[in-house]
């Protein structure tokens, strides 16, 4: 689960769609080539801190450090089932329908009121966090190519929990 707690309002989400960058030698990866720069850096921190950065200029991405320090890989969060704090949800991204509050990357930023001002900070502990939640029984997880991106997006790195009403696609 993520869940935040900004503003005085805490909003939360079950992780069912997710997508992998395996590092230098992953083209879709900002760290391609261990290519290390001011929007990346952070991608090259310490496992379980958060890489956020925009996406093409407008919308805020997050993703969780996986690997050690200076081996840049990092799983983007791609959707969330929204759990806590809808109407704050609702507010911050001004639709009602909450089938897409946190049905993409971009918009699960802005539903929980995820920027750039949380690149490079610890998911254990403070506004950010992110949770362990009890095992879902029956669930089958999905694999497929990663969404939206014109390098590798045939690589089997986006995983997700199948039937799932709150994906991005």
């Amino acid at each position: 689960m993520l869940e935040t707690t900004l503003g005085g309002a805490t909003t939360a989400g079950r992780i069912v769609e997710v997508e992998a960058y395996t590092g230098p030698d992953d083209p879709a990866a900002h760290s391609f080539g261990n290519r290390k720069t001011a929007r990346n850096t952070s991608m090259f921190g310490p496992p379980g801190w958060a890489y956020v950065y925009r996406s093409y200029g407008m919308h805020w991405c997050m993703n969780v450090v996986t690997e050690r320090r200076g081996y840049p890989t990092a799983v983007l969060i791609r959707a969330l089932e929204p759990l806590k704090g809808l109407d704050v949800m609702r507010a911050r991204r001004g639709v009602d329908r909450d089938r897409i509050l946190c049905a993409g990357p971009g918009r699960l930023c802005q539903a929980l009121a995820v920027t750039r001002e949380h690149d490079g900070k610890p998911l254990q502990r403070g506004p950010l966090r992110l949770l362990g939640t009890e095992p879902i029984p029956d669930i089958e997880i999905g694999v497929s190519g990663r969404i939206g991106i014109s390098k590798a997006g045939d690589w089997p790195l986006r995983f997700y929990i199948v039937g799932s009403r709150w994906l991005s696609r």
